[in-house]
């Protein structure tokens, strides 16, 4: 399989180089979408054009259907959102079957997105992936989703339960990209541990841990109890989640995910030491996120005279 795969190279129109690698993954440029945000196929295709972006990621995906939590799933915060969906799917082969066809179709650079409730289920969900098509650059395994039923094995808690499913996950036969937590106390631990046990690179953050009281009821509002926040919120927690990660480990790409929505969160994530960022919660407010903050991440870069955004890329560290 051929793992370095760049799609319409865009110089920004303006003599800017947004072209970026996450590991050995090479993007046209480094805005995707943030896994659980764009649906499990094709959604956001009427709104954007898929292949005009860093990448498509997924909703997270096991190897069987599973159904998720219980409604309300959705309840907006004063900056951002707290959900509860709980990882409704219908399971790896379906996706192969029914909704990675369509995507494909549209010219997207796709990266999956695998979960479990143990590591024999990421395992079985890695090696359904095997024999995926070549537009599928990337596997971002999803160790720190808090929404599902079993939030004790939350394996992105602990270096032991990330390496564990990293090492499982290595069927899958391309890139790993771990999707961890910010809700730890040692993040540049687990980070290593992912990096040591061989994922090519880490997705820093997933939401946070939150919760929210249905006052009349006197209960908590999500179907699913607690839920993960997400939104303008949560972006201070994942820059410096980024920069402490970078600081420690300079040799470890990391794709940054929390409160974007615009150009200059994506620089600031970038300046911190992400080498592309995702755009997730911003989508349910403006469907066409993902390409404006492509283009202001453009914008930003003709105006301050950066000819190649990679060069952005932990300028904060000095």
């Amino acid at each position: 399989m051929n793992r370095l795969r760049r799609r319409h190279a865009d110089d920004g129109g303006a003599g800017v180089d947004l072209s970026t690698t996450v590991g050995t993954v090479a993007l046209a440029n480094p805005v995707l979408t943030a896994s659980g945000t764009a649906g499990h196929g094709d959604e956001l295709g009427r709104y954007v054009d898929l292949a005009a972006i860093g990448a498509v990621v997924v909703k997270s995906i096991s190897a069987d259907p599973w159904a998720g939590n219980p409604a309300p799933r959705v309840h907006e915060t004063p900056a951002g959102m707290i959900n509860s969906v709980g990882l409704q799917g219908k399971g790896v082969t379906h996706w192969l079957e029914h909704e990675l066809p369509p995507l494909l179709a549209t010219g997207a650079t796709v990266v999956a997105s695998i979960w479990g409730t143990s590591v024999e289920d990421y395992a079985r969900a890695a090696a359904l992936l095997t024999d995926a098509p070549a537009g599928v650059v990337a596997v971002e395994v999803n160790v720190s989703c808090p929404n599902h039923h079993d939030r004790g094995r939350m394996f992105a808690h602990s270096t032991a339960g990330t390496t564990e499913v990293m090492e499982a996950t290595a069927g899958c036969g391309r890139p790993r990209w771990a999707k961890l937590s910010p809700n730890v106390t040692d993040l540049v631990a687990i980070a290593g541990a992912a990096a040591d046990a061989g994922a090519d690179a880490v997705t820093l953050v997933n939401t946070v841990m939150g919760m929210v009281i249905d006052l009349e009821r006197r209960r908590p509002l999500l179907g699913g109890g607690g839920g993960g926040l997400s939104g303008p919120a949560i972006h201070p927690v994942a820059v410096r989640a980024v920069y402490d990660v970078h600081r420690a480990l300079p040799d470890l790409p990391i794709v940054g995910v929390g409160g974007v929505a615009t150009g200059a969160d994506a620089i600031e994530l970038m300046m911190a030491g992400a080498s592309a960022v995702q755009v997730g919660t911003a989508t349910f407010a403006e469907p066409r996120t993902v390409e404006l903050v492509r283009d202001g991440v453009r914008a930003w870069c003709r105006d301050h005279g950066i000819a190649r955004v990679h060069d952005l890329i932990g300028a904060a560290h000095g």
